[in-house]
């Protein structure tokens, strides 16, 4: 079922799915308004000579200049894409790539042209003239006109669509509201009920783990968390996750230990590496739907581009720190979970790998400090993404994480800032940062 899932996720964020179904979709509704002026006749088109009359010349000529229209329209949208892709991967970061891929407005629009297209090669091949049966599917070549004109409007959002996408606000918001799915859904998500102690049953250091090698190259993606939970009941023992979500590991490489509650080792068969390997999706390249810290990412390599000396917009980057503000403040609300889970027996039976909400912090402050360095706006941004996110701890370890990061800042500030004025901005604002910490101290 995991695998399953897996590959409807990746389809349905190919840029071909969408417009494959919509071709079929586009050959039975040519197959049904055919069928249905098979099945009404053609009397009533001498009511209608404006709508209906055209002969079965005029009809192919409709049909062939709307179909010829289409296919020019299609290669258009897709000379598009390509361009905002090369675009986007130059100017933002290449992995905002795949949201602009999975887009279902680019993939309906791209659909749509090509499904006319097909619509009007079917009817086409329907017409007869006087010296064939004399047959004209006068719904059908009408229904291909009502398309054409729908497609004008079709191309003109389409455009709209393409200009606003590329928008450097835009792209970070569509990637926040991605993570903010992913953090909803995710947490607090376990893979069991929380264990309070490894020992429970047994004690970790009194197992023997047996490392089991991934069968494959390929950045973990997603884990079929209940699929290792019942492998580990079968088993009679404790999983543990080598690897966690968003790590790379190569073939060969130990993907999970497990071990036997008996405290001998547990043998390695081949059937057992292959159902532990299922349980795991790997792919080319990190996917958010398990991953926050790849959402984090994405808005982090923005923010680091718009640094560069090469490009130098501080706008960019202060709208990228005011979002990656918005998810820390979400994630510091949220219960992670302990990385120990147990089945409904209270033994523990997976070890999962987890980040901490200190790494999410790492994630998505350290490499802009470094980047934004005597950027005094950069350092008032960053404060603020702190405060933001401190409002909404309660966790003392939490406050810590973010208190070092204030200090972090101010030292980078009183090290690379030029004026004594600049430098006391940063040093005003951390102190009432550090004041908002305090209160949520006590």
């Amino acid at each position: 079922m995991h695998k399953l899932r897996t590959l409807w996720r990746n389809l349905n964020s190919s840029l071909w799915f969408v417009p494959t179904i919509m071709v079929i979709v586009a050959l039975g509704l040519a197959y049904g308004l055919v069928i249905l002026d098979l099945r009404i006749g053609h009397k009533w088109v001498s009511d209608y000579p404006l709508l209906f009359g055209a002969g079965a010349d005029g009809a192919r000529g409709v049909l062939t200049a709307i179909a010829g229209s289409m296919m020019t329209v299609a290669a258009l949208i897709f000379s598009l894409t390509l361009s905002t892709l090369a675009q986007v991967s130059s100017q933002y970061t290449p992995r905002v790539l795949r949201n602009f891929m999975r887009s279902r407005t680019n993939q309906v629009v791209l659909g749509f042209f090509v499904s006319i297209f097909v619509y009007c090669l079917f009817v086409l091949r329907t017409i007869r003239g006087s010296d064939e049966g004399n047959f004209i599917p006068s719904l059908a070549v009408t229904g291909g006109l009502v398309l054409a004109v729908v497609s004008i409007g079709i191309l003109v959002f389409f455009i709209h669509h393409m200009a606003s996408s590329i928008q450097a606000a835009n792209i970070v918001r569509e990637v926040t509201r991605e993570t903010e799915r992913a953090i909803a859904r995710l947490f607090p998500k376990q893979l069991g009920d929380d264990a309070d102690d490894i020992g429970t049953g047994t004690q970790a250091d009194n197992l023997v783990w047996v490392p089991v090698p991934a069968t494959q190259n390929g950045y973990v993606q997603s884990v079929d968390t209940q699929g290792l939970l019942a492998l580990a009941r079968d088993l009679s023992g404790v999983v543990r996750m080598e690897r966690g979500i968003g790590s790379f590991v190569a073939r060969g490489a130990a993907l999970v230990s497990v071990a036997h509650y008996t405290g001998g080792p547990l043998p390695l068969t081949r059937d057992l590496t292959d159902d532990l390997n299922e349980q795991f999706s790997l792919g080319s390249q990190r996917s958010v739907e398990q991953d926050v810290g790849f959402g984090l990412r994405q808005i982090v390599d923005i923010a680091l581009k718009a640094l560069s000396p090469g490009i130098n917009d501080t706008t960019t980057s202060v709208i990228c720190i005011d979002y990656l503000g918005t998810l820390l403040a979400q994630l510091a609300g949220s219960h992670f979970g302990s990385a120990l889970r147990a089945d409904d027996d209270g033994r523990v039976r997976v070890v999962a790998l987890q980040p901490s909400f200190a790494d999410y912090v790492a994630t998505a402050f350290n490499q802009v400090r470094v980047s934004g360095e005597a950027n005094v706006a950069v350092y008032l941004r960053l404060l603020a993404a702190i405060g933001t996110a401190a409002a909404r701890i309660r966790a003392t370890d939490r406050r810590l994480t973010l208190s070092l990061q204030v200090s972090y800042i101010r030292e980078a500030a009183d090290r690379t800032l030029a004026t004594d004025y600049e430098r006391s901005q940063v040093r005003v604002r951390a102190t009432e940062v550090e004041a908002l910490l305090a209160d949520e101290k006590a």
